[in-house]
């Protein structure tokens, strides 16, 4: 049975094109695992419903290798167990012409010390790659905040609909938490803005 894994790091990336790959190679969707979560370790609930499911014989396709994960260790690890305890077989489809675990199988003995080889120095290329962009990252962020880019979650404004609810309770016709509820607030932005308006008013 051919199946595939699909993963994306954060909930708002798209899972699309990796998805079209394993329909185009023959896969049906029952049998594509798909997680929007982190690779840092491999807690996920679509990767332990494949692990489950994998038998021996089968063929999991991934669409690059830190598609399996992002932890040095663990990619070898994991490439371990479900090539050689589960006997199932590994194909990544981003070079496909090396990640095949099919060949190294049929060398026997100096396959698998060939393969781990080739593990141990691929998977340490992806981890150092992750941890530069992260460095990247960093480096980005603090060179825009030296420029006044602020990061975080847009500052809700005092709006009309909050000047209406911040007098209904001011005036006593509601209650702070309903205040907080209809303004969609929690209670330290909400009692913020409260004081920022009050400030407002007594300066004018």
């Amino acid at each position: 049975m051919n199946l595939g894994y699909v993963r994306v790091s954060t909930k708002d990336q798209n899972t699309e094109r990796q998805i079209i790959k394993m329909r185009e190679i023959g896969i049906e969707d029952r049998y594509i695992f798909t997680d929007k979560q982190s690779g840092r370790d491999f807690n996920r609930p679509q990767y332990q419903a494949m692990r489950l499911v994998i038998r021996n014989g089968d063929l999991l396709y991934l669409d690059a290798l830190d598609r399996l994960g992002r932890d040095y260790d663990g990619i070898i690890a994991e490439w371990k167990y479900l090539t050689r305890e589960v006997n199932a077989d590994i194909i990544v489809l981003e070079n496909e012409s090396l990640f095949d675990s099919r060949k190294f199988k049929t060398m026997g003995d100096l396959g698998k010390v060939l393969e781990d080889q080739f593990l141990s120095m691929l998977s340490y290329v992806a981890e150092q790659e992750r941890k530069k962009n992260k460095q990247r990252q960093s480096e980005g962020i603090e060179v825009a905040q030296k420029n006044g880019v602020k990061f975080g979650r847009p500052k809700k404004e005092i709006t009309t609909d909050f000047l209406r609810i911040y007098e209904e309770w001011k005036s006593g016709n509601i209650t702070a938490v309903d205040a907080m509820k209809r303004a969609e607030m929690k209670p330290n932005t909400f009692y913020r803005r409260a004081n920022e308006f009050a400030k407002r008013q007594a300066s004018n």
